[in-house]
């Protein structure tokens, strides 16, 4: 299947991770639920890619389920920051590399600090960006740990 090669598809592949290339089309503002829904998946399995920055304009990352938003004030009681809010979408393009709406927290411009929920490490399998919109990359979530700097956390709300 032809799919784009991405900063992130050329990282998974020096990792050696195996991942299935999903493709769907890409609508503005459509979010995990339009992707979830051509894709015929469900929309917990869709995980998003957001890019927030701490008090101290730190910048990090948070992988999220489709289906629940972050609590950015649990979060920043987690790692132990004062506050930290969503980057601006041209801070997180400039961070990572991608646009957002195809951000992949895969073979990022800037290496970041990766918090992710807990419960997506327990799916089967998981729908996340592969840089750029409209790519979606399934692979197992138990290989998140394992490449990149992640740290999990429980910061999940319900939408």
């Amino acid at each position: 299947m032809d799919h784009p090669i991405t900063p992130a598809v050329r990282f998974l592949r020096e990792k050696k991770v195996e991942f299935v290339p999903r493709l769907y089309d890409y609508v503005e503002k459509g979010g995990t639920r339009e992707s979830a829904r051509q894709l015929g998946v469900d929309e917990h399995a869709v995980v998003k890619t957001l890019v927030f920055e701490t008090n101290e304009k730190k910048p990090l990352i948070v992988l999220m389920h489709g289906d629940r938003e972050v609590s950015a004030k649990g979060l920043a009681r987690l790692i132990g920051v004062k506050s930290v809010e969503p980057a601006t979408p041209e801070k997180a393009s400039k961070l990572t590399g991608y646009l957002v709406g195809g951000t992949s927290p895969f073979g990022t411009r800037t290496a970041m600090p990766v918090y992710v929920e807990k419960s997506i490490l327990s799916l089967d399998r998981i729908y996340i960006n592969g840089g750029k919109r409209g790519f979606l990359i399934e692979i197992d979530p138990r290989v998140i740990p394992e490449i990149l700097p992640a740290e999990e956390v429980e910061a999940a709300i319900e939408k």
